[in-house]
């Protein structure tokens, strides 16, 4: 018989705590050693990485400054200097003004050039580009009292000839391309297209003309008024620049300025160049100086690498500071 004071035995065993088993509080500091030891592995390791990008920075930055373009012949004596415009007329790009530019400079004081030429073969660019190496080529000039020469090997257009009127002669051969004395602003509109798919242009501005020549608004004869009026004053400085560097060469029609462009033989005979001749040719029997150095700068590998290097520091130092974890 149970004695009713004396309380059952329950046959449920309580569970045990935790934090007071056996061993919690080693188990509890090898988390927080191992914690600490891996953060600073992370930071070690991080802090190699900085160094060792830095290294590598430097050394990119001591290739630049010795790889990068400069005549590596005898600039004192007597020759012709060169400086190449070939691709697109943009910036950023090789014949950016700013490489151009620092080029022709570099020609121009140097006092074994007899003569610098142009050596073009561009389908042309930037009008502002060109704009910026036609006004440094005429001050060069008058500054230095050198001449120079306009070289085309397979076209000259455009921006590419804006470049080429100031030069004292220029020289083709009889099948370049020459002229495209024109400006062109181009874009598409898909605003039928937008209508026959149902699809509708939900476009927020602040400024009525905000959203000019978005592809996918209509256009407003204002607009169009407005780039047009645009265009040709472009055009106009365009045919200016062209009949003060042309002079009374030019033999001017109603297609000269029209955009169109011409062979190197009909350019000839329109008076937009002025005679046959190729780089050699030039070099000895105009400015009677055959030896050739080329003063043109381009950008290598190392310099875009330089240039780079900045955001990728950025970005690396992002991620690595992601992947650290924090002690929990």
């Amino acid at each position: 018989m149970t004695d009713p004071l004396i309380p059952e035995k329950s046959n449920t065993s309580a569970s045990p705590d935790p934090a007071h088993s056996p061993g919690w509080e080693r188990a509890t500091l090898e988390k927080l050693a191992f914690a600490s030891l891996n953060e600073q592995r992370l930071a070690r390791r991080w802090r190699n990485f900085v160094r060792l990008t830095w290294l590598a920075f430097f050394v990119l930055l001591a290739w630049f400054w010795m790889g990068r373009s400069s005549p590596s012949q005898d600039v004192s004596a007597p020759h012709t200097a060169v400086v190449a415009i070939k691709g697109e007329i943009a910036s950023g790009a090789e014949a950016s003004a700013e490489l151009i530019v620092a080029a022709l400079r570099s020609a121009f004081e140097d006092n074994g050039a007899k003569a610098v030429v142009l050596l073009i073969n561009s389908p042309g660019g930037s009008p502002v580009q060109a704009g910026i190496i036609n006004d440094e080529i005429k001050r060069l000039k008058a500054l230095h009292q050198k001449p120079v020469y306009a070289v085309v090997e397979e076209s000259c257009a455009s921006a590419a000839y804006y470049i080429a009127v100031a030069a004292d002669k220029i020289f083709v051969d009889k099948a370049s391309i020459v002229g495209s004395i024109g400006v062109l602003m181009d874009s598409f509109g898909f605003t039928d297209l937008m209508s026959k798919l149902g699809v509708e242009r939900r476009l927020m501005i602040a400024g009525e003309n905000k959203g000019f020549l978005d592809p996918f608004s209509p256009q407003s004869e204002s607009q169009r008024v407005f780039a047009q009026a645009m265009l040709d004053q472009i055009h106009q400085q365009f045919i200016t620049v062209v009949k003060e560097g042309r002079g009374t060469r030019l033999k001017e029609t109603p297609e000269t300025f029209s955009g169109l462009f011409w062979s190197g033989q009909q350019a000839i005979e329109l008076g937009l160049a002025d005679q046959l001749g190729n780089l050699d040719y030039v070099a000895r029997e105009v400015v009677k100086a055959e030896k050739i150095i080329d003063y043109t700068q381009r950008e290598n590998v190392a310099e875009r690498l330089v240039k780079r290097f900045g955001a990728a520091m950025g970005e690396g130092a992002v991620h690595a500071l992601k992947t650290i974890p924090a002690i929990q």
